[in-house]
């Protein structure tokens, strides 16, 4: 097993989070993933960024499932790994979510974390 293989394993996206993204990349002509990637800066010193994408870059690893396709480079993988990609509808609002077993702490808005 290569190395992309083994670390995207590594990352996860739930059922909901595969539905809403296939539901999304259906509605945008010409997007076939969702880009996950981590940046400096937020209030705990890394954040999470979600982008739409026609394909895929070099250095990506694609996590797929039921139809869905999720694009991680591979310095953002570093930050991931362990990580579950979900989709949240609830009281509070929709949003997708990345639950980090490497974030030591998050802060409110759910997209910021700290290592």
């Amino acid at each position: 097993m290569g190395a992309d293989a083994k670390t995207a394993m590594n990352v996860e996206m739930t059922d909901a989070a595969a539905k809403r993204i296939a539901r999304i990349v259906a509605g945008e002509p010409g997007k076939t993933a969702l880009r996950v990637s981590v940046e400096g800066g937020g209030c705990s010193g890394f954040s999470y960024k979600f982008d739409l994408v026609a394909g895929a870059n070099d250095d990506d690893v694609a996590i797929e499932k039921d139809g869905a396709t999720v694009l991680i480079d591979d310095l953002s993988l570093v930050y991931m790994g362990g990580s579950v990609i979900d989709f949240v509808d609830d009281l509070m609002g929709q949003s997708f979510q990345i639950r980090n077993p490497n974030a030591v702490a998050s802060c409110g808005c759910g997209t910021s974390f700290s290592i």
